[in-house]
């Protein structure tokens, strides 16, 4: 028995609800008594929150005991240890309930008819024991223990009610005590389980004795542990324990898995030592059959000599579940640690049996490989059957890595190793593992003298540095690596450009594109395959482009549209069609570039090229803008952060947050605008893309909110033009808001110079709506109520896409309204004021809807609701949703209806709602039958 007092505390990552609710189980102590279950896999951190319950047991008396494997044979050995400090209260009981006790913990059997009466007897003596001061009685793995023990203290837990008494057990998660609240511990999250690496790093080096380690991890090795670890507090704390420096700073090879003589590894070992030795044989074999195809299992099993159905002790321990789809482990993690607890010689003799069932299948790749973690040492004849297996990743990049590296290890020859590792690290790349494929080009630096091969490799790096770490450095890797290869291949030089292209106008350096130019022009050659002539011209439109020769620039931009959409065969590539889909967008063929984006995306995904999957997405999102697909473009760039924070893209990811963040800006959504940026953090430097992304949206909020100065000198920021410097292109897309905001000052220079090159932009294009926004910049800066603004804004209308309800068409309306009605011409203003309203409200943008609103009550307008029918207020498909509510089918059965998740109906019903300006299913039924009874009536 101990007596808690308060001491320093200990921070729990990832379990704050399972904190609150044991202190609430310690909090309702005084008044009356609780218990509470906690259910988790081994190292989940069932004892941790045990301790937690002790710290914080101010004032309380506690008595601890947790289950022993070695003790589940004995009936009551649990509870002994648990109430033996307080066996002096048993005086209190009555006669009969003392003896009983007394006789079951001195090892004596209690018979099944006086079960009631030793739970009793137990429930008693904790009550006698909290008399003086409340009792918390813990149970740590009481699933362990023996059952006995565990039927008692269920019982007790669930009559204590009126007690100053408070119980709290943990099990593992397959364990269940009815009439018991439970909690069940979450895997931790990514952030969570670096929050918990980090703890321990800290402590780590703050041991004597320790290799010096790093203050801080690298951030790739925190995403590859985290992964490793499942999510699994222990897992990530015995990885923690052994690495090495060059592992925490992301220079070496991090485990497979959590070690084996870990704290986790000794719990799943002991799990495991529990099982039949054939059930331990079949769950290895099933371990390591990663594919997890029922027939590799039951005939690896039968090789064995066993059958897949001795896993059921395994499948009652919850370790897998067993069913017509093969041999599943509800826990990742699992499967890693009975392949780490498992003996060499036994896992050799699993993989080979692995690799002799799957010659009969065709598995060629999956049998290399169970044959080559077979083997040790050289074997040549192995590795060229792995390398050829891999070629073309059509088992999935990731395991055509792996497959080389295991070539590259069983390789005879430095040569050949050189080359597999390279190929390794490609694959691994294009499967978005980038840390993966670091450590490969790490290790083959350190095994290769070839200059074309490093040089080679350096431009596979190069690409790793513009998407995933330093962009501003990555260009000086790029264009020495093409140098050294553009003697050798005129490809791989040009697309090692292309990158030096993208990093050099990612980092706002713009005028170091001009050199990238001059090397590409010298690689082109007259007869080019259509590959290697869409990225030589989109480069020379680009140079063309920066140095603001319009007139070079256009046919080579055209003309890398024009070949991007004839690609075929090999040279059909997410790469070269995304060459293509920039083009497309330098030179305002909008259309065009969101159809190439768009194929792009189709073939990243469907050869599961990760690496190049979220680039593609960001085209297509940039090309949706200038389409007026606000929302689309607003999915796109949701669903292109979601693949480059899963590949660790992290440049692309503050890409799409600052395009996130400037269409919600547009949209006057505050809120979620600051939190986009707020995501992207400090990490951009000043004048990069994603910083200048973020300026932009600040800017919009600015104009948003009449701050005319503050968004003027945001936006004159995002570029020097003349030098080069800074991001030309973005300041390009954001002139019109920059001219809005300096229309309201006296002192415009930065706007003018802006629309000036916007202009000559503009003109060099065939695009209409680039030419109306040229036309309505000019009618902001012309003098206020004069003919030239007039007649620029009628210009602006004319130009405009014809389509009803684009975004910018609507400003046009809105800002013309304005300057009519300040030129005290209420009556036409109003025209273009209603104009204005009807679009705003059709695309559902409120805030703009309102200023239009505004600007109709100052024009003398008695404005209400806008009164538009439903077919024109709503989307198509928020019209279908509405139909179906109005003939009364629920939000489920609209789901099951139209294919959709029931979240999706609820949010497209809110929005229905709030543009129809009603509240309730009811008022919509309603809107809807008089609707159809004026359409009938005009019919008739």
């Amino acid at each position: 028995m101990v007596t808690a007092s308060r001491v320093q505390l200990t921070v729990l990552r990832g379990r704050d609800d399972e904190c609150r609710a044991v202190q609430s189980l310690l909090d309702g102590m005084t008044n009356a008594g609780g218990a509470l279950l906690v259910r988790g896999e081994p190292g989940s951190g069932r004892t941790a929150l045990v301790g937690y319950a002790h710290r914080h047991a101010e004032g309380c008396t506690v008595l601890a005991g947790s289950g022993l494997a070695e003790e589940a044979a004995l009936p009551y050995a649990g509870l002994q240890r648990l109430v033996d400090p307080v066996l002096d209260r048993a005086a209190a009981l009555p006669n009969e309930q003392r003896q009983l006790l007394r006789r079951a913990l001195a090892g004596e059997s209690c018979p099944a008819d006086r079960q009631l009466t030793l739970s009793m007897a137990v429930l008693g003596l904790l009550a006698a024991a909290a008399r003086d001061r409340p009792l918390l009685a813990t149970m740590d793995d009481v699933d362990r223990g023996d059952p006995q023990t565990a039927q008692v203290l269920a019982f007790v837990a669930r009559r204590l009610r009126h007690l100053p008494l408070a119980v709290l057990l943990t099990a593992d998660i397959t364990a269940n005590l009815d009439g018991i609240p439970a909690h069940r511990l979450r895997a931790l999250t990514e952030q969570e389980s670096s929050a918990v690496l980090t703890d321990r790093l800290r402590r780590l080096t703050g041991r004597e004795g320790v290799d010096r380690l790093p203050e801080r991890p690298a951030a790739s090795a925190l995403t590859a542990l985290a992964m490793i670890g499942g999510g699994n507090p222990q897992a990530l704390v015995d990885l923690a324990e052994a690495l090495s420096a060059g592992q925490w700073r992301g220079e070496e090879s991090l485990p497979a898995a959590p070690p084996a003589d870990g704290a986790l590894g000794r719990a799943y070992r002991a799990r495991l030592d529990r099982l039949p030795a054939e059930t331990r044989r079949v769950l290895l074999l099933a371990a390591l059959d990663e594919d997890g195809e029922p027939v590799t299992v039951i005939r690896a099993a039968a090789a064995a000599g066993a059958e897949v159905e001795a896993l059921a002790p395994a499948e009652v321990a919850g370790l897998v579940r067993v069913d017509q789809r093969g041999v599943t482990f509800p826990q990742p993690l699992v499967r890693a640690m009975i392949a780490a607890s498992a003996p060499l010689a036994e896992r050799r003799a699993a993989h080979r049996l692995l690799a002799e069932v799957l010659v009969a299948d065709g598995q060629r790749l999956r049998r290399a490989m169970h044959l080559a973690a077979a083997t040790a040492g050289a074997d040549p004849v192995l590795a060229a059957e792995l390398e050829q297996a891999a070629v073309g990743g059509s088992d999935g990049w990731a395991a055509a890595s792996v497959a080389l590296r295991w070539a590259a290890e069983l390789s005879d020859h430095p040569k050949l190793t050189t080359a597999r590792l390279l190929t390794a690290a490609r694959y691994a790349w294009a499967g978005g593992q980038p840390d993966a494929a670091r450590l490969l080009l790490d290790r083959l630096r350190m095994v290769c003298a070839d200059p074309t091969v490093r040089a080679r490799a350096d431009l596979l790096r190069g690409e790793l540095e513009l998407r995933c770490g330093a962009a501003s450095s990555a260009s000086a890797t790029l264009l020495a690596a093409a140098a050294a290869v553009d003697g050798t291949d005129r490809a791989l030089a040009l697309t090692g450009l292309v990158r030096a292209g993208e990093a050099v106008c990612f980092a706002g350096d713009q005028y170091r594109y001009a050199e990238v130019g001059r090397r590409a022009l010298a690689l082109r050659r007259p007869n080019d395959p259509p590959a290697l002539e869409v990225m030589g011209c989109l480069i020379a439109g680009v140079a063309a482009t920066l140095r603001g020769d319009h007139e070079r620039a256009g046919p080579a931009l055209r003309r890398a549209v024009v070949l991007g959409g004839r690609l075929t065969g090999w040279a059909l590539t997410p790469t070269a069609l995304s060459c293509a889909a920039a083009a497309g967008l330098l030179v305002a063929v909008d259309g065009a570039a969101h159809r190439l984006a768009e194929r792009a995306v189709e073939l990243a995904r469907e050869r599961g090229e990760v690496s190049m999957l979220s680039r593609a997405l960001e085209l297509r999102a940039v090309a949706e803008y200038w389409l007026g697909r606000h929302e689309t473009a607003a999915e796109t760039s949701r669903d292109g952060l979601r693949v480059a924070r899963a590949s660790g893209q992290v440049n692309c990811a503050n890409v799409h947050l600052g395009m996130l963040a400037v269409l919600a800006a547009i949209r006057a959504d505050r809120d979620t605008s600051l939190r986009r940026i707020r995501e992207i953090g400090e990490s951009p430097t000043p004048g990069s893309r994603p910083h200048a992304l973020a300026a932009w949206a600040l800017a919009v909020l600015d104009l948003v909110d009449g701050r005319h100065a503050e968004a003027a000198d945001r936006l004159a920021s995002l570029a020097r033009l003349g030098t080069g410097r800074g991001q030309v292109l973005v300041q390009v897309m954001a002139t019109p808001y920059l001219v809005e905001a300096a229309a309201h000052l006296a002192h415009r220079p930065a706007a003018t110079a802006a629309l000036a090159a916007y202009d000559r932009w503009a003109s060099s294009t065939a695009s209409p709506l680039r030419r109306a926004l040229s036309a309505r910049c000019h009618a902001l800066l012309a003098p206020r109520g004069g003919a030239e603004a007039e007649r620029h804004f009628q210009a602006a209308l004319r130009l405009h896409p014809t389509e009803a309800g684009t975004f910018e068409r609507a400003r046009t309306e809105l800002l013309f309204g304005q300057e009519l009605r300040r030129s005290r011409r209420p009556r036409d203003a109003r025209t273009h004021l209603h104009q204005a309203r009807e679009m705003f409200s059709l695309l559902g943008v409120e805030c703009w809807a309102e200023q239009a609103t505004t600007e109709l009550r100052a024009a003398g307008e008695s404005i209400g609701p806008p009164d538009l029918p439903a077919a024109r207020l709503l989307t198509g498909q928020q019209l279908r949703i509405a139909e179906l509510v109005a003939e009364g089918a629920t939000n489920r059965e609209i789901a099951a209806r139209m294919f959709l998740s029931t979240r999706t109906v609820d949010h497209h019903l809110r929005n229905v709602f709030h543009r129809l300006g009603i509240r309730s299913r009811t008022e919509l039924a309603r809107a809807f039958t008089a609707e159809r009874q004026v359409g009938l009536a005009s019919d008739r």
